[in-house]
């Protein structure tokens, strides 16, 4: 009964407007990366409201709800997952893990994989998290570099760096954006290193991976490096 209020009170905000917006923003279209994915058009902040009223969902509830088909139940699902990850660390990690074929957009990996993989594998043995580099899901190999995001904040940089070398010949545009975007966060922490990243490696770069790393240097050294290409 629980999970069913859960879902009335989210399709109760449903907005056919801004699912028919955010099915164009998030590429749901024939051929597209989210091919698929539907959308009913509820903002994060509502989501954010809704769910807090059902932080009591068990793991099986939450499974449920991030079987459905509808993106915005995903997205509760996985707030709720995060609520849930300091309860049992390892239990949500592995349940998380074990349903990644659910994550898939770029959206539900950024909520959820600097706050769960990101924060568990921080001063762990990393194989479990490397191996999704290597994986033909392109969701997958997002959660790898954005995990890193998590390792960030806390001052550890060495896998981000390593990830992204691994990433760097990716062929999607999602991963070249996240790889970017990974790199700008190090330059935020030690901006020499990350430009000895890029004095090494930018031969092996996409420009829009290159771009988003050098968003915060100043224009002289963006075209600097821009030049590099």
């Amino acid at each position: 009964m629980e999970l069913k209020s859960l879902k009335k009170d989210l399709r109760d905000a449903a907005d056919l407007k801004k699912a028919k917006d955010k099915e164009r923003y998030f590429k749901t279209g024939k051929g597209e990366y989210a091919e698929g994915d539907v959308f009913i058009g509820i903002s994060t902040p509502d989501q954010r409201k809704i769910v807090s009223n059902y932080k009591f969902l068990n793991l099986s509830q939450i499974r449920d709800l991030l079987s459905d088909k509808i993106h915005e139940f995903r997205f509760c699902a996985l707030l709720l997952l995060i609520e849930k990850y300091q309860e049992d660390e390892k239990k949500i990690v592995d349940f998380y893990l074990n349903n990644l074929d659910r994550v898939n957009n770029w959206d539900l990996v950024d909520l959820s994989a600097p706050k769960i993989t990101g924060d568990y594998f921080l001063n762990r043995e990393k194989d479990r998290l490397k191996e999704l580099i290597f994986s033909n899901n392109l969701w997958k190999r997002r959660v790898a570099i954005v995990s890193t995001l998590g390792f960030i904040r806390k001052g550890h940089l060495d896998t981000t760096f390593d990830y992204s070398k691994l990433l760097l010949e990716d062929s999607h545009d999602l991963i070249h954006k996240a790889v970017g975007w990974m790199l700008r966060e190090t330059g935020k922490r030690d901006k020499e290193r990350l430009k000895e990243f890029l004095k090494e490696n930018y031969s092996y770069m996409s420009r829009v991976t290159l771009r988003y790393s050098i968003e915060r240097f100043d224009q002289e050294e963006r075209d600097k490096f821009l030049r590099l290409l």
